[in-house]
Parts: C-alpha cells; structure tokens; sequence
C-alpha cells in the first residue's frame, strides 16, 4: 500500500530529477506548411544573442524553444527570463526545465536594464519561470527589474508575463506597484483542461489574478493568452474569452500550441489558419482592445508593435466614450 509519506517522497524525487519524471510517450505529428519557419542566423539575430550571453541572461525565446525567434531576434526583441533558468513547476505544455532552483542573483536587475538600454528596444517583455519556493514568488524581484529598466532605458515600455504568486500574499500588488506598462498573466488553456495541463495552477486563481491587476491600477494595461490544439472546444474557447472580459482584461493572443517533445502533452489538432481569424473576429466583437490570433502567435511576439496598436485603441475607445 501506498502512504502519503511514499507519494510525497517520490514528488520530492521528481522535482529532484526531472529527467527521470514519468511521462507518457507521445509522437510527435508533422507540422502542417503554415506552421514552418527559416532557421536563425542573420546578423542582427546573432548580435542580439550576443548581448544575452554577454550578460548572462535568459530568455524564453531559447528556454521555451520559440519557434519566432529567428524573426524577433532579427528584430532586436527578446523576452528576457528572470531568476533563473528552473521551474519548481512540470506544465505539460512547457519545454523549461523542472527541478529546485538555485538562489536568485542580486544583480540580474541591473544585468537587464544594461542589455535593454544596449539593444535600444523600445518595448520589452520580462518573464519569469515560477518560483514557489520564494516567499513572494519572486515578485521584488520583478519590481527591481522594472526599476533598473526604467533607469537604464527611461523611454522603454515595459511588458511583464508574470506566474500566478498562486498564494503569495501581497505579491502581486509589489509587481504593479512598479507600474508595468502591461501586466501579462497567460490562462494558457480551458478549464477543463488545467488538472492535466497546468496541475500546478488554478484557472478562477489566474483569472482573478488578472481581475485584480485592473483593480489596484485601471490604467494598467491586462492581457492574457490561450493555447488551442490540446483538446478544447471552440465554445470552450469562447468561453475563456468571456471570462477574460469579465475581469477586465484588454488584450488576448491565441496560438497553435506545438509540442516540444514526446514526453509532453500530445497536440488534438492543428487549428487552421482561417479558424484562427474566425476566433479573432470573435474576440473582437466581445470587445478586446486588442487581439492576436494566428498558428504562430506567441504572448510576447511582435509585443511592440501590438503595444502600439493597443495604446492608439484605448485613445480612440476613450474618444468615442
């Protein structure tokens, strides 16, 4: 028989050794044409690497496997990851590692601020992988990210993608209290969904999450994404989506999810490119400020440009009210 001193022993050794976690195996499928794209290599793609690596930093574009940073890498857009390259959480989706974090650098704020101000980004994207193992979940440390990129790079616009600081106290107001120009939190997927998919969150958390980042600064633009081909229905999607606009939240990207490798999540389907403009037409009619929905879009691609575009909506919803 199994005790609850068994089970938690082995958890402890899954978190230990993540290699030796037990997945089912899923094959990979074949990605339809609409899906491909050109291998890296440019010279401002192998610049802007340079710059990462000069600082030592992380960046989800290379953790995650990224399928757009050719393209943003070429355009000087990097989503830089912070505290660290380890997740204390296994999402059956996420291609970053699991396994117990090593201490937060101290001096990773500045390291930030430093690689921004020398790209000359004007929009920058700053994620996390979760760290339930800090008081806070690490939200200081994005304060301190957003302030050191504030004084090294006053006329960057900045976008945070943040954890769910899913029982952290207080954490989530420390992060808008440093005033992010977007405060990014991804459901990811259905509710349906969320026991197999992200085991370690709670969707009515996460969206509460986002309800409150309104509450405390209305100013504060909200987003949110979705991933489809993990089973869901398109009501189920829909539903999201009303969710979303309940609490407020300004803009939602959907994508194709892609799986990283045979131990992670298998795909249902792949979501045509004309179902991905149906969902978009859809969400703009439920009243987002701002929507990206295509097979390729991720929550921090082209993050610039769709800040932009977002920024001239709110202008223009404002004039008409």
């Amino acid at each position: 028989m199994t005790t609850v001193f068994d089970q938690s022993a082995k958890d402890l050794r899954a978190l230990r050794h993540p290699e030796k976690r037990e997945r089912p195996v899923n094959p990979i499928q074949r990605k339809p044409d609409w899906i491909r794209v050109k291998a890296p290599g440019s010279k401002a793609y192998l610049e802007t690497k340079a710059i990462v690596r000069a600082n030592g930093l992380h960046t989800v574009c290379e953790e995650a496997g990224c399928p757009n940073i050719g393209e943003c890498w070429t355009k000087k857009h990097a989503t830089f990851m912070i505290m660290g390259d380890t997740c204390t959480r296994a999402c059956a989706f996420c291609d970053v590692k699991t396994g117990i974090p090593g201490l937060l650098d101290a001096d990773e704020p500045a390291k930030v601020g430093d690689a921004v101000a020398k790209l000359g980004l004007e929009h920058v994207v700053i994620t996390s992988v979760d760290r339930d193992d800090l008081a806070d979940g690490g939200a200081d440390h994005f304060a301190r990210t957003i302030r050191s990129i504030r004084a090294a790079a006053p006329g960057t616009t900045i976008e945070v993608l943040t954890p769910d600081f899913l029982r952290k106290h207080g954490a989530l107001e420390v992060v808008i209290a440093a005033r992010p120009d977007v405060f990014n939190h991804n459901l990811e997927t259905v509710p349906r969904q969320y026991l197999k998919i992200r085991p370690g969150a709670r969707y009515f958390a996460s969206l509460r999450l986002l309800q409150q980042a309104k509450e405390i600064d209305p100013a504060t633009f909200t987003k949110s994404g979705l991933m489809v081909g993990l089973g869901e229905t398109r009501e189920e999607v829909m539903q999201v989506m009303d969710d979303m606009r309940a609490a407020e939240v300004d803009f939602i990207t959907i994508g194709q999810y892609l799986q990283p490798s045979e131990r992670h999540a298998a795909i249902d389907r792949f979501w045509t490119p004309e179902e991905f403009e149906g969902l978009a037409q859809i969400a703009r009619a439920k009243g987002f400020l701002m929507v990206a929905s295509s097979p390729l879009t991720r929550s921090s691609y082209l993050a610039g440009d769709d800040f932009a575009q977002l920024r001239s909506a709110r202008q223009a919803h404002l004039k008409r009210a």
